[in-house]
């Protein structure tokens, strides 16, 4: 079946006249950076930036937690990020104290898994990487990831990626605030990279062929298409350790559970969800439980007391000796500090996500990352 690429792109007619005149502003305001009227600053090490044109979940984190694991191991990274909804301002490196409201949610879940690479964030993003490049020759980082970037044009990147979701293809969608375009289409030229993301196991070699015509790439930009992968349910309460911890410390957890044990054992499920695009996650979880209820809060929700007191009384509205709670990994980092039940505590999960390359592309995806960081000049 060919992809539907008009599914999901609503456009606001009336609005239509105030996207004329945003664009009007972001127009001017890229062109003087393209004119050097406003400055970017370009620096000494590979600066790859990971960002999206759209407001709206893209799947940047997922993205980033992937080319930290190419890169951690065979240099010193970094990821500079400007930490959103955090409780602090300016420059925050993060070390053991951090938590979700000092760095940010997305940050601190990258901080957990990746002991080994430096997280810091800044909404100036040129200061953050000055302040990164002044830290101590034996801590001061090789590679710098900026997360969700594409627009803080102070800053020039050696390379950058920009993520498009495949069911809001840019294309077909219009400037703020009728659509949800940051800004115009024809920016992608910025991009060294384009990823196309979420993709659906359906597509074909149709659908693949017709994107790329669409998108109409020039030859130094590589188009690349990516879907989510989740793992093993992880409990989130279950001898859950505050400090920062590998990947491979999951595997410790006694009472990991598989998805399709969901299914076996039938589970009632509450899924409890603060991003931007759940409807991706509600179509998976639907495939292995009928008894499936939803509470959605809007991206990277601050949950309060009520927030916590309607999950309870929601847990224990579901039918049946067999229920469990599930949640982002996103959200899992803002829920950890609530004060739940002792039951509720025990029966909530968090989901991971990680980023799968359709094709079989990720050997060329990654020899371009490599080569990059290795001819970088």
């Amino acid at each position: 079946m060919i992809l539907d690429m008009n599914s999901t792109n609503k456009i606001n007619k009336l609005l239509l006249p105030f996207s004329v005149l945003y664009g009007w502003v972001v127009w001017f305001r890229n062109k003087f950076f393209d004119w050097k009227i406003l400055p970017a600053e370009e620096f000494p090490i590979p600066v790859i930036c990971v960002g999206n044109i759209t407001v709206g979940g893209t799947g940047k984190t997922p993205h980033v937690e992937y080319l930290l694991r190419l890169l951690v191991g065979r240099c010193k990274v970094a990821v500079l990020s400007r930490g959103y909804k955090r409780k602090t301002s300016g420059f925050v490196l993060a070390d053991e104290k951090a938590t979700g409201k000092t760095i940010g949610d997305e940050p601190f879940q990258i901080f957990r898994k990746f002991p080994q690479a430096i997280v810091a964030v800044d909404g100036n993003r040129r200061r953050g990487i000055k302040k990164l490049l002044s830290l101590p020759e034996e801590e001061k980082p090789q590679v710098i990831l900026l997360d969700d970037a594409f627009q803080h044009r102070y800053v020039k990147p050696s390379y950058s990626i920009l993520l498009v979701d495949s069911n809001r293809m840019t294309y077909e969608d219009t400037l703020l605030p009728a659509g949800r375009l940051r800004e115009s289409w024809s920016e992608k030229d910025r991009a060294n990279m384009i990823i196309i993301t979420k993709c659906s196991p359906g597509l074909k070699p149709i659908d693949y062929r017709l994107i790329s015509k669409h998108l109409k790439l020039y030859p130094y930009q590589s188009l690349f298409f990516t879907a989510f992968e989740y793992g093993e349910l992880i409990p989130c309460f279950e001898n859950e350790q505050r400090t920062r911890h590998s990947e491979r410390s999951k595997e410790t957890h006694e009472q990991l559970k598989k998805l399709s044990e969901i299914k076996e054992a039938n589970y009632a499920v509450l899924l409890v969800a603060g991003i931007a695009n759940p409807e991706g996650l509600i179509s998976e979880l639907k495939t292995y439980t009928q008894e499936l209820e939803t509470l959605i809060f809007p991206d990277h929700h601050a949950f309060s007391k009520s927030d916590i007191q309607k999950i309870e009384s929601e847990f224990e509205q579901l039918q049946g000796e067999n229920k469990l709670i599930i949640t982002t990994e996103k959200d899992f980092v803002r829920l950890i500090d609530c004060d739940f039940s002792e039951d509720v505590k025990k029966a909530m999960f968090y989901l991971p996500v990680t980023v799968k390359f359709k094709n079989n592309e990720e050997i060329l995806f990654t020899k371009k990352i490599y080569n990059h960081v290795k001819k970088f000049k």
